[in-house]
């Protein structure tokens, strides 16, 4: 149990995670759809080489 669970808590871990992200939630697998589509999409046809981090600010806080 790395973070936690629903039915026992977060563990201390968990509990950073959630301090160091500004969205406030961990991350949902919809969450990605909206980079997805623009990287599907005309607006990225040139783009090559990125990274784009879907973390909710995590990386802007230094993680944990």
């Amino acid at each position: 149990m790395y973070l936690g669970t629903v039915e026992e808590g977060l563990t201390q871990r968990g509990k950073d995670v959630i301090k160091h992200t500004p969205m406030g939630r961990f991350g949902k697998a919809e969450d990605l759809l909206g980079c997805v589509r623009w990287l599907l999409g005309d607006g990225a046809e040139f783009v090559t080489g990125i990274t784009v981090p879907v973390d909710g600010g995590f990386l802007t806080l230094g993680g944990v």
